[in-house]
């Protein structure tokens, strides 16, 4: 579905990732994980056509990205942005219900298909009794379940999230995990950036960025492994549990 090819991404004239070749099948759910600044969403705005890469390609179903119109690749790629910086005044389902905008074909035409996907997203994200609040007057994660939704509105073939669980309480974190796997288990693909390593471990695959130009990447197991994880992040982890429960955590 997306594959990049020899991709080097670079901010602030430091080269962050170099030579990446690097595929997100359907049905896949990835991690990407790094330190600050280690390019994560650098890395996430390239494979979504919102930046350049400095070098090499990325292609979606075996097309150049650069060969997308910009609409018509919206109908299949979608990202939630780690910012998002201007207000909106309309309410909340008004919000979530633009995220059916690549696929209008008309903007005075109905849509009742996408206005059943739009409250079937608002029930899934537990929304449903906010839809009519002002978009303005909703908490902080809230707005990013609101996001999340309209991302999910959308309904791209792959979604591209950078830090979706910020500002979530644990059971909307949860809640947003189980919805990812929904989707990939639906044949969607999904490269997700992550700081919390349980959640991590929940993905099929993982992508470690070291801000160097240096990455690894796998299958979870291998990839959150507790010594690796500590060169990557610098600081000592502890292993907890055992067999399939088992997990690293930070030592304080």
């Amino acid at each position: 579905m997306l594959r990049a090819h020899g991709l080097a991404i670079a901010a602030g004239g430091r080269t962050l990732c170099r030579e990446l070749d690097f595929a997100v099948g359907a049905g896949e759910l990835w991690a990407v994980l790094g330190c600050n600044g280690s390019g994560k969403t650098t890395l996430l705005h390239a494979l979504a056509g919102l930046a350049d890469a400095a070098s090499g390609l990325v292609e979606f179903e075996g097309r150049v990205l650069a060969d997308y119109p910009r609409r018509e690749l919206a109908r299949s790629v979608g990202m939630l942005l780690q910012r998002e910086d201007q207000e909106y005044w309309g309410t909340l389902a008004d919000y979530v219900t633009l995220g059916r905008y690549p696929h209008a074909r008309s903007p005075f035409g109905g849509d009742p298909a996408g206005d059943a996907l739009v409250a079937r997203v608002l029930a899934e994200f537990d929304l449903a009794a906010r839809a009519l609040q002002p978009y303005a007057t909703l908490s902080g994660g809230e707005r990013q379940r609101a996001r999340l939704a309209q991302l999910w509105a959308q309904a791209p073939q792959l979604l591209l999230l950078d830090e979706p669980l910020q500002h979530l309480d644990l059971r909307h974190q949860v809640q947003t995990m189980q919805l990812m796997r929904a989707a990939a288990s639906g044949g969607c693909a999904l490269v997700v950036v992550l700081h919390d390593l349980t959640y991590a471990a929940h993905c099929d695959r993982v992508l470690l960025l070291d801000g160097n130009g240096g990455h690894a990447q796998g299958a979870a197991a291998e990839m959150l492994e507790q010594k690796r994880l500590e060169r990557l992040f610098g600081c000592r982890l502890a292993v907890c549990g055992s067999g399939d429960a088992a997990h690293v955590m930070p030592v304080i």
